[in-house]
C-alpha cells in the first residue's frame, strides 16, 4: 500500500525497517524544535543533514522543494510576526520591523521547514503500510493503528462511493452550486456517513470472526536488528552534537 508521497526506490533507507525510521525523524525533531532560535549554524548544521539524507535515499531536491510548499500558510504567518510584533524595532527599507518578530517569524519557517522535509524524506521512503506497522511495533496506542488501517484500506471505497452518488445526482438533472442549494450536498454526505459507518461495523466483526486481536499480522520479525537502530540513530545523535557544539562555542 503505497502513497502518492513514496517513491520506489533501491537505497539504503528504503530498506531499513519502519519503526527505526520512524523515531529516528522523531527524535530529529525533537532536537530541532528545542534548538534556541538564536542558533542560526545550528540550524544550517541541521539543513546538512537533512540533504546527506536526501542524497542517500535518492529523493531529488526538485521532488522536496514542491511539496515542502505545503507549509506556505505557516510562512505567511511568519511574515506577519516582524510587522505586529512589539518590543525593540528595527528599520529595514521603510518598515519599522519588530526584532523579537523577526526572531520569531525565523524560529517558525527554520524550524517548520526542516520538520516538513523530515517528514517528506519518512514519506518517500516508507509505504503507508510499512507506516501503520512501525507505529504498531513501537507501541502505538492500538485504537489508532486501527483507525490509521482501516481508513487507508477504505478511503478509495469511500472516494468511489461519493463519485457515485455524485453520478447518480447529476443524472437526475440536480447540481447544487449554490449556498441555497447544500441541503442535497448536506443529505448526501449524512447518507454517505451512514453507509461507511454500518460497512465499518461488518468489516471489524468480520474480522473478530477470523481471529483479529488489533495488531497487524507480522510479516517479518518481530524487531529491527541492532544494526538497523544504530545506523538510523546517525540522523539525531548527529543533530544532537550539533546542538551542543553550538551551545558550548557560543
Amino acid at each position: 500500500m503505497s502513497t502518492p508521497l513514496y517513491l520506489d526506490r533501491e537505497s539504503p533507507l528504503h530498506r531499513l525497517s519502519p519503526e527505526v525510521k520512524i523515531a529516528a525523524v522523531v527524535l530529529f525533531t525533537v532536537v530541532v524544535v528545542v534548538t534556541p532560535r538564536t542558533e542560526f549554524a545550528a540550524f544550517g548544521g541541521y539543513a546538512l543533514l537533512i540533504a546527506a539524507v536526501a542524497v542517500l535515499a535518492r529523493v531529488p531536491a526538485l521532488w522536496l522543494a514542491k511539496r515542502a510548499t505545503i507549509e506556505l500558510p505557516f510562512v505567511l504567518l511568519a511574515v506577519a510576526l516582524p510587522l505586529a510584533g512589539h518590543g525593540e524595532r528595527v528599520d529595514w527599507h521603510g518598515l519599522s520591523l519588530s526584532i523579537d518578530g523577526l526572531y520569531g517569524a525565523w524560529n517558525i519557517f527554520a524550524k517548520g521547514t526542516l520538520g516538513v522535509l523530515a517528514s517528506l524524506l519518512l514519506a518517500a521512503t516508507t509505504t503507508m503500510r510499512d507506516l501503520v506497522l512501525g507505529l504498531d511495533r513501537l507501541r502505538c496506542p492500538s485504537v489508532f493503528t486501527q483507525i490509521m488501517t482501516f481508513m487507508l484500506r477504505y478511503i478509495d471505497v469511500l472516494a468511489d462511493d461519493a463519485r457515485r452518488m455524485r453520478i447518480a445526482r447529476l443524472s437526475r438533472g440536480y447540481d447544487p452550486r449554490f449556498l441555497w442549494q447544500v441541503k442535497a450536498f448536506a443529505v448526501g454526505i449524512g447518507a454517505l456517513f451512514l453507509r461507511s459507518y454500518e460497512r465499518g461495523e461488518r468489516v471489524y466483526l468480520a474480522m473478530l470472526s477470523r481471529g483479529y486481536t488489533g495488531r497487524l499480522p507480522q510479516t517479518t520479525s518481530g524487531s529491527a536488528p541492532v544494526r538497523e537502530w544504530a545506523f538510523s540513530a546517525m540522523l539525531p545523535v548527529a543533530a544532537a552534537g550539533i546542538a551542543v557544539a553550538g551551545l558550548v562555542l557560543t
